[in-house]
């Protein structure tokens, strides 16, 4: 297996990373790339996105939130979103991604990071826990909020 590695999302990468496939149920628990990016229009300054690379083709991506002064606790260093490409699943890339997300909040000074799901059998509840994360509790909607202890 090629070596993944992390670059920036770009005008130059962002058409690969909406494009990478999800797998039969999984369409309920995920929205298209460009509504991350348009979220993080709203304070840029904290947005952290990127894809995952395996040679030159995406295979992921991740969008991770880095605002100590962030009101809701859960939003102050978290996994905003993560995707990966139906064929790259169950191959390490989310693992990937989810630990370079974490080690740029150890750099940032966070000693956790925090997800947000939605229960369901094809959602991401599964692969979260696998990587370590524990339920610490839920939003205001029954969404399952996680943390990842650093």
């Amino acid at each position: 297996m090629t070596e993944l590695r992390l670059e920036e999302l770009s005008a130059r990468n962002i058409v690969a990373a909406n494009s990478l496939s999800l797998k039969p149920g999984q369409e309920q628990f995920i929205a298209p790339v460009s509504y991350s990016v348009a979220a993080s229009t709203i304070n840029p300054a904290t947005a952290w996105q990127r894809v995952v690379l395996q040679g030159d083709k995406v295979v992921g991506f991740i969008h991770g939130n880095f605002d100590p002064d962030g009101e809701q606790e859960e939003f102050r260093a978290c996994i905003w979103r993560i995707n990966v490409d139906a064929d790259a699943q169950g191959k390490g890339v989310g693992k990937f991604a989810a630990h370079a997300l974490a080690e740029e909040a150890r750099k940032r000074g966070f000693d956790r990071i925090t997800a947000i799901w939605e229960a369901g059998d094809d959602g991401p509840e599964a692969f979260f826990h696998r990587i370590g994360f524990t339920d610490v509790g839920q939003t205001q909607y029954g969404e399952t909020i996680g943390a990842l202890e650093l």
